[in-house]
């Protein structure tokens, strides 16, 4: 286990950087987890895993498979110069983040593509809740928050390692669904059907977009119907993150 104490180290300034700015993760296509949840998630597809860093005086958990994974003790000046949270457990993964083919993408029939969402915590619920319905892929549009921002990772739960997740145009991805013959269905106000008079699919593309515009009009045009989830209280609307669950779940068919 190499030891790190300088904060002028290489290393630990890319690490901070990784959890500070998204130029650094969209360069080297890395991010930073942290916590021993996140970090045990990460060590599940252990090809990503870079590195381990370890603040002193933590111990790595028995039973992890570490093995050929580098491991970096630092002091707790270092720790908390890259922790993201108030009280860090000490913990972190430095990763790869995952990249997908085209022979990859073309496997994908379920899919929740996200129109703008700018909310990091509502990008880490919504990848968390389609990973936990069996969807088989997130496409984040133009406009939404960085999949890899730390805010983004920790709420999505290790997720990230569970489910792919891309960012791409949507009128690209809305077309792939129509030349694949895969339905396309729209989250809006008007011209909608309440989802629960939606029948469940063995294939589809959900489109959801953020609470203040929603859905952009020029997506909402290429779907075959579009959806939404009636209010029966005195709320003007739902968060995008709770109708998202709620949108996925009734479409999903439990076959």
């Amino acid at each position: 286990m190499k030891r790190i104490e300088s904060l002028q180290n290489s290393l630990v300034k890319h690490w901070k950087k990784l959890g500070t700015t998204r130029k650094e993760r969209d360069k080297f296509s890395e991010f930073l987890v942290e916590g021993f949840h996140l970090t045990e998630e990460s060590l599940k597809k252990k090809e990503l895993v870079k590195s381990l860093i370890v603040r002193e005086g933590v111990d790595i958990p028995q039973g992890w498979d570490i093995e050929d994974v580098p491991l970096y003790s630092v002091t707790a000046a270092v720790a908390k110069e890259i922790s993201e949270t108030e009280h860090s457990q000490g913990i972190f993964a430095h990763c790869a983040q995952p990249e997908f083919t085209v022979q990859d993408q073309q496997a994908w029939t379920r899919l929740l593509l996200i129109d703008a969402v700018q909310d990091p915590g509502n990008i880490g619920t919504m990848i968390r809740t389609a990973s936990a319905a069996s969807i088989d892929a997130v496409v984040l549009g133009k406009g939404c928050a960085d999949p890899f921002n730390p805010k983004t990772v920790r709420s999505a739960q290790g997720s990230h390692f569970q489910i792919p997740v891309v960012k791409g145009e949507l009128t690209e991805w809305v077309q792939k669904m129509h030349d694949a013959a895969i339905p396309v269905f729209g989250t809006a106000l008007e011209e909608a059907i309440p989802v629960h008079e939606a029948e469940t699919q063995e294939k589809f593309a959900l489109i959801v977009g953020n609470e203040g515009s929603g859905v952009s009009p020029e997506l909402l045009v290429l779907t075959e119907k579009n959806l939404m989830v009636p209010l029966y209280g005195s709320a003007e609307s739902l968060n995008v993150a709770v109708a998202t669950g709620i949108l996925l779940y009734s479409l999903v068919s439990k076959n």
